[in-house]
């Protein structure tokens, strides 16, 4: 049975009961499935809430860099942030690039 199926069932199962005489046999019938019903739909629901959480932590964990790949990182940074200012000391410094407009500051 699937998620909506048993909703469908469950508010089925809500409206007979505010809308028929129900004995109090048919009461407890009733009562019983609608508690197995919300067992069903918490069950779905931990689960999907499970599989997402391990959708997102594989997400998470291609996401990180190994140490060793941050660190060559880390130094090529570096080589440029010294390639950046030999760049700086010309007058005709353009901060978007050589013909590239400049972006508008923001503040």
């Amino acid at each position: 049975m699937t998620y909506n199926e048993a909703i469908q069932e469950l508010e089925t199962i809500l409206r007979s009961l505010e809308t028929d005489q129900v004995d109090v046999d048919d009461l407890t019938a009733r009562a019983e499935r609608s508690a197995e019903l919300i067992r069903l739909c918490r069950h779905k629901l931990r689960h999907a809430e499970a599989s997402l959480d391990r959708v997102f932590d594989s997400l998470d964990e291609e996401d990180e860099t190994p140490e060793e790949d941050e660190d060559e990182l880390e130094v090529e940074m570096e080589e440029s942030d010294v390639d950046d200012e030999d760049d700086h000391e010309t007058d005709d410094y353009q901060p978007g690039g050589p013909g590239r407009p400049m972006q508008p500051r923001l503040f």
